[in-house]
């Protein structure tokens, strides 16, 4: 063994990692046997080291080309056309006739032609996807050359010096070096909950997330040498089947049946009643088997999703798991961190509020020990904004020589310095959340009452508060007690809101997405920002509300109370999986936003689990979208187009079950009552077309559903239904009147085609050809057809595709597919009849979504108000109608107010009333307009009891001017009180008969500037 340990480590002839027992040696045998020092390695070592050791990730098998593209011939959906294509060349073998080699041939070119679009678009997306996979390849900092570097972790080798904090996800099998114990979560590796304290020569695997603690580690293995690579062999991956995938299933299985359906109809009328020939029902067959088959569905859905996929990522939004695009479509609650999302976190600090409450202490003192208890790099935005009030960074550690520093954790939620000054005294410096440093201080219980008094008035005016405490270390030991605690002081922190973030909000709510806001901060906090950014402030503490025992007879249950609230203060990161959890169980789809480790809970237990531009890698991992762009809009705009995503799979499938329909219902009726044999060659035709040109929807340009939207299959079978039966007796029509009437000829001057069947089928084929595609406009618009504009691409596909189809049926004459053509004549005829009956497809389409949507009963019982559904028998559509007619009287537009449920969800309506209502009570009342304006002014509390002296005193002689002049409205008698809301309207001072010249004089007088007496 010793003389192993003598051969070169990195000699790639001799290297034998598993007689070396890197994870027990001693580290001083660790940095021997790996050839490295604290000081990391030089860029050449790593090099050369990396083409030893290959890169630190997971072994990734080759995929086999050929066998993916024969995997897309590998669903339940192709199997029904390989069925078809057997039969065509077993079954039709029969009846005198040879094998049905033509048909055969067509339905496997239409395989492969599917099979290599998908084969190449999923190749794309793939392609794309590790594009953006890349951009989210989890970093470490590593050092090398003696510099601190940001590195990808693939390039981590061993004998690396890497650097570990909160939040971090381990890249690689390393062992501590010299610092504080850290905190590690080793459940995804070894099923332990409770996180694992780690101290100095331990080794933590890769994979593990660092829940506490900051510290410098040297990397022992990497890849598929390290534990996680050593497992991931032992493991076969399952695939879990997703949403996406069961909706396909049940779409594609639907199809099956209703063609299962239609032939056994066919094969007991054919064959026992009729009999007809064994290879005309053959081909009668072919046809439902052929023609109602959605062949292109999977591909098209997936190509939109990966398409999808990569528009988000422009906009800022990294999808990691691709179905949650049409999760977000249908979120209608979003609990969003205020800091950073709704923030800028950019904080300011003003030295003037600064409190100090030490009396041998200055403000640039306290702001000086608040400095000395930041970070000088990795700054956080709290530690940016106190190093940069002092005049030079490098004061924070001018004369005095750093021992330890604790950085921030979500526990203790400070962090604290210990330094020796010029003098060689030892000192200890906290700064932190007020409650925490001041649960330090002996004297707490004598300055609480203070400290929680400034705490509020900063809240009410929106800052945070940052207290920050000293105590002098006698044993000058880093682990040393301490003499008891100081509190210095409170310092006062801003965290203006993003410019964009009202409008935002607003655009969310109308798009019928609530968002809720989360934050640490204090309730009045949490308010105070909520009011700035035009939300309603029906707010809670979450501690009050979650993590208790449900109260039996409460007055509002808990589940109700965070279904109504605008926003929670006080969160804990335990606390955001339980609003995720209660919404949840309301039946809502919720989106919630993180960044730090203890989020990942949440993250993952969410519908949509969204990381923030600076979010953890432990965060990143759990979510599901990755934001590469900070603020609220980059959220708002992944909705808009995952809807627009939504959409244009929803009116694909929509339009899928109704051409299954159509084909089956309508060759069965002409099948069964005229005995009439469709080609099933011609119907190959029509799917090859339909094909190329529905691929093109995944690009088409469509307008967003204003309101959350989801799968409702119930809705996409009934519409299907409904629009392929008609669609199928349009073409029985058609043919009836070709076929038995003189209609045509005698009106169009057309020639008779009832004595050629070959006629009739370039006929049948030319009408069933343009009806069913022009099918694609009306499912792919919300409102009349001709008013939404299709895109470029899908529409010149179609002209393309109808040109092909007009001039087969004009000139064709092919004898094994039984057609020839008709002339430009009957092709203009079966145009003008296309266009005719299509106008009632957009009628149709309004009639089933009125009828699916339950208005009309609604609109039957919500009338009469003793069985009325609306809680509070229309309360909250007073309390709207109020809004509107304050909307109106200001001469401000309405048309962004909605109140009748048709635009937006109920939750997020409800939220769009109190935002405005509280708006509106606050910009028409005296009283919240003063305390507007003082909040603005940022006045002193001292001078605000001066203004409310002024306006009760202008109150008081408005109502004189009132009573004296006699300008009560005509319907009020004088004997009654003055009606509140009429001063909303109109003050009495704005009537041509009152005197205001007093008032106003009153009102535009200034401000004292001392206190009043």
């Amino acid at each position: 063994m010793a003389e192993e340990l003598e051969q070169p480590l990195l000699d790639p002839q001799n290297f034998n990692r598993d007689g070396i027992d890197l994870e027990h040696i001693p580290l001083e045998e660790v940095f021997e046997q790996l050839r490295t020092s604290k000081n990391g390695l030089t860029s050449e070592e790593a090099e050369a080291r990396l083409i030893i050791f290959g890169p630190n990730k997971l072994e990734e098998k080759p995929e086999n080309k050929f066998l993916k593209f024969l995997s897309f011939m590998w669903n339940p959906l192709s199997w029904v056309m390989e069925a078809a294509a057997v039969m065509a060349l077993v079954l039709a073998n029969g009846g005198g006739q040879g094998p049905d080699w033509q048909d055969f041939v067509g339905i496997i070119c239409l395989l492969l032609i599917n099979s290599t679009i998908s084969f190449i678009e999923e190749n794309n997306a793939g392609n794309a996807a590790q594009a953006l996979m890349a951009r989210l390849a989890p970093k470490t900092k590593v050092l090398r050359d003696g510099q601190w570097q940001e590195k990808d972790a693939s390039i981590l080798v061993p004998g690396d010096i890497i650097s570990i904090k909160l939040g971090d996800i381990i890249p690689a099998d390393a062992r501590l070096l010299e610092g504080d114990p850290l905190k590690i979560d080793q459940s995804a590796l070894t099923g332990e909950s409770l996180p694992i304290t780690k101290k100095t020569g331990d080794e933590v695997f890769s994979g593990s997330i660092c829940k506490q603690g900051e510290i410098e580690a040297v990397v022992i293995a990497t890849g598929v040498h390290s534990f996680l690579g050593r497992a991931a062999h032992l493991v076969d991956s399952t695939d879990v089947v997703g949403h996406f995938q069961q909706v396909l299933t049940s779409i594609g299985n639907f199809c099956i049946c209703s063609i299962a359906v239609g032939m056994i109809i066919e094969i007991i009328v054919m064959y026992p009643i009729q009999h007809r020939s064994y290879r005309s029902g053959i081909n009668n067959l072919l046809v439902l088997l052929i023609g109602g088959i959605p062949i292109a569905m999977p591909t098209v859905l997936s190509v939109t999703l990966a398409i999808g996929s990569h528009r988000l990522s422009q906009q800022g939004a990294i999808t990691k798991r691709m179905t949650a695009i049409e999760e977000m479509a249908g979120m209608d609650v979003l609990c969003s961190d205020k800091t950073g999302t709704l923030t800028l976190n950019r904080l300011t600090v003003d030295r003037t509020l600064v409190e100090v409450f030490h009396k041998d202490m200055d403000k640039d003192t306290v702001i000086l020990f608040a400095a000395r208890a930041a970070r000088l790099e990795n700054q956080d935005a709290i530690d940016a904004a106190i190093v940069n009030m002092l005049s030079d960074p490098k004061e924070a550690r001018a004369n005095i020589k750093e021992v330890h520093f604790m950085p921030f954790n979500p526990v203790d939620k400070r962090t604290a310095i210990t330094y020796i000054d010029a003098d060689g005294n030892w000192y200890r410096v906290s700064k932190g959340a007020p409650e925490q440093i001041l649960a330090l201080c002996h004297d707490k219980d004598e300055i609480a009452g203070k400290v929680h008094a400034i705490i509020d008035k900063f809240a009410e005016r929106g800052l945070r508060s940052l207290a920050v405490a000293f105590q002098e270390v006698p044993e000058k030991n880093r682990d040393g007690s301490g003499s008891p605690w100081i509190f210095c002081g409170l310092l006062p922190l801003f965290d203006p809101p993003r410019h964009d973030s009202a409008e935002t909000i607003r655009r969310s709510l109308n798009l019928g997405v609530d968002v809720k806001m989360i934050t640490g901060d204090q309730l009045a906090i949490a308010k105070e920002t909520g009011r700035r950014l035009g939300m309603g402030t029906n707010m809670y503490p979450s501690s009050s509300l979650l993590g208790r025992h449900k109260v039996e007879n409460e007055a509002l249950p808990v589940d109700e109370l965070v279904e109504k609230a605008d926003g929670f203060a006080g969160v804990f990161p335990e606390h955001k999986y339980e609003i995720v959890k209660i919404l949840q169980e309301k039946k809502h789809v919720v989106g919630m936003t993180g960044d730090g480790v203890n989020d990942a809970p949440a993250l993952k237990k969410a519908d949509i689990g969204i990381a923030v531009s600076d979010a953890t890698d432990a965060a990143r991992s759990a979510a599901d979208i990755v934001l590469t762009e900070p603020g609220l809009s980059v959220i708002v705009s992944a909705v808009l187009t995952s809807r627009a995503i939504f959409q244009r799979m929803k009116n694909y499938t929509i339009y899928a079950v109704s051409i299954t329909i159509r084909i089956v219902l309508g060759f069965m009726l002409l099948a069964l009552i005229w005995e009439y044999d469709f080609p099933p060659f011609m119907v190959l035709i029509i799917a090859i077309l339909n094909d190329g040109t529905i691929m093109t929807i995944s690009t088409d340009r469509v307008k967003p559903s204003p309101r959350p939207d989801s799968w409702k299959l119930n809705e996409i079978f009934a519409t299907g239904i409904v629009i392929g039966t008609y669609l199928a007796l349009v073409t029985v029509l058609f043919y009836w009147a070709a076929n038995d009437t003189d209609f045509f000829e005698s009106h169009f001057g057309v020639k008779s085609l009832s004595s050629s069947t070959e006629e009739i089928s370039s006929a049948l084929y030319l009408q069933v050809s343009i009806i069913s595609q022009a099918l694609i406009f009306v499912t792919r618009s919300y409102s009349w057809s001709f008013t939404e504009r299709p895109g470029v691409l899908l529409m010149c596909a179609f002209v393309v595709a109808q040109l092909v189809a007009t001039l087969i049926a004009v000139y064709a004459k092919i004898s094994f597919a039984s057609i020839s053509g008709i002339g430009w004549g009957w092709a203009g005829v079966i145009w003008l009849y296309s266009l005719i009956f299509y106008i009632p497809l957009d009628i149709i389409k309004f009639t089933v979504r009125y009828a699916l949507s339950g208005d009309a009963w609604n609109l039957l019982f919500d009338r009469k108000t003793a069985f009325t559904s609306k809680k509070d028998f229309g309360k909250e559509d007073r309390e709207a109608k109020w809004v509107l007619s304050q909307r109106t009287l200001r001469g401000l537009s309405s048309t962004d107010l909605d109140f009748n449920g048709k635009r937006t969800s109920l939750i997020a309506e409800q939220a769009r009333r109190r935002a405005e209502i509280a708006r509106l009570g606050e910009q028409y009342t005296l009283r919240g307009h003063v305390e507007s304006v003082v909040r603005l002014k940022n006045l002193d509390v001292k001078l605000r009891e001066v203004v409310k002296i002024k306006v009760s005193i202008v109150v008081s002689l408005c109502l004189v001017l009132v009573k004296k002049h006699s300008c009560y409205p005509p319907t009020i008698k004088p004997c009654r009180p003055f009606p509140y809301n009429y001063w909303l309207q109109s003050p009495p001072w704005h009537h041509h008969n009152c005197n205001h010249s007093t008032a106003a004089a009153f009102m535009s007088s200034p401000l004292p500037s001392t206190n009043p007496p």
